[in-house]
């Protein structure tokens, strides 16, 4: 038996965050150049308010503060507009707050506009929320934002959502629905990385969200974050834990992701957190680890940071 969950109304095609109909009095949640860049113009939303203090691997210090500043608003819609950071806090806040939740990625990678989970960094650690009432109402997946994106972040958002995809297809929790999504979503993504058809990446973050949105990334994003901790983009990171998860779980993606990696030319990376505290932590990570395909030991983990660092 499994359960399916996404947003009651996914809007996605050219322009479509531009003509939808936005409710008037709303707190936008985005981050710093989002309104040098054009976005809130883009959309034309009337009345609003903007918060644009969304910082890269946001903190839980970051709710409060909008929960604080705006506590008194009776806003009718949280809107996230941005990359996975802004709506992941987004989220977060519009559930606290109990407001209608409307959410526009401007990179395409994370798919977090149709999931019910916010990552957000908690005591120095990145942690996962998982809950049914984070998801948004209302998802606006507009492939317009990639036009003038940077390199850099083309990069990292693509390689997270092939790392999503590909991790959730091996979960336990992976079902036939979400093994066909991830594995579509794969299939887009691996041809717009290896034929530089970056306008395809909004189409395939989408599926990748809605795959590991009812399925779960595993052991690579459970390595990741010990890299992310340290700054290392979450895309970045990924490109190396991953590969070497998807090596150790025999997964079907492995030489497929390898090709991908090649192909981003990542720079290496290493931990300075001594590998033996950056185990223990990686273990405590269960939402990730119990869904590994493969059981997988500290010793196991270790030798795994090795062959990254």
């Amino acid at each position: 038996m499994w359960k399916i969950l996404q947003p009651s109304s996914i809007h996605f095609g050219a322009e479509v965050a531009r003509n939808y109909h936005y409710p008037s009095n709303c707190l936008i949640i985005t981050s710093k150049g989002a309104i040098s860049r054009g976005w809130i113009d883009y959309l034309k939303i009337k009345n609003s308010n903007v918060f644009d203090k969304v910082e890269p691997n946001p903190s839980i210090k970051t709710v409060e503060k909008i929960m604080s500043e705006y506590k008194n608003e009776n806003f009718s819609s949280i809107i996230g507009l941005g990359g996975g950071s802004s709506l992941d806090v987004a989220k977060f806040v519009a559930f606290k707050m109990r407001k209608k939740k409307i959410m526009i990625p401007t990179t395409f990678g994370s798919g977090s506009e149709v999931t019910r989970i916010s990552v957000l960094n908690v005591d120095g650690k990145k942690t996962s929320f998982h809950d049914e009432k984070i998801l948004a109402d209302v998802a606006i997946v507009d492939p317009t934002f990639i036009e003038g994106t940077p390199i850099e972040v083309i990069k990292n958002s693509a390689i997270d959502s092939c790392a999503q995809c590909s991790e959730a297809y091996d979960s336990k929790l992976a079902n036939p629905y979400t093994k066909f999504l991830c594995n579509t979503a794969f299939d887009i993504l691996e041809d717009a990385i290896l034929n530089d058809k970056f306008e395809k990446l909004a189409l395939g973050s989408l599926l990748t969200g809605l795959g590991f949105g009812n399925s779960s990334t595993t052991l690579g994003h459970a390595l990741s974050y010990v890299y992310s901790n340290e700054g290392i983009m979450h895309g970045h990171a990924l490109s190396f834990t991953t590969l070497v998860a998807h090596k150790f779980n025999n997964s079907v993606f492995y030489n497929r992701f390898e090709n991908i990696v090649k192909k981003l030319n990542f720079k290496k990376i290493s931990l300075n957190l001594d590998l033996n505290t950056a185990s223990e932590l990686i273990l405590e990570d269960k939402k990730h680890l119990d869904n590994n395909p493969i059981p997988v030991t500290k010793n196991e983990i270790i030798n795994l940071l090795k062959e990254i660092n």
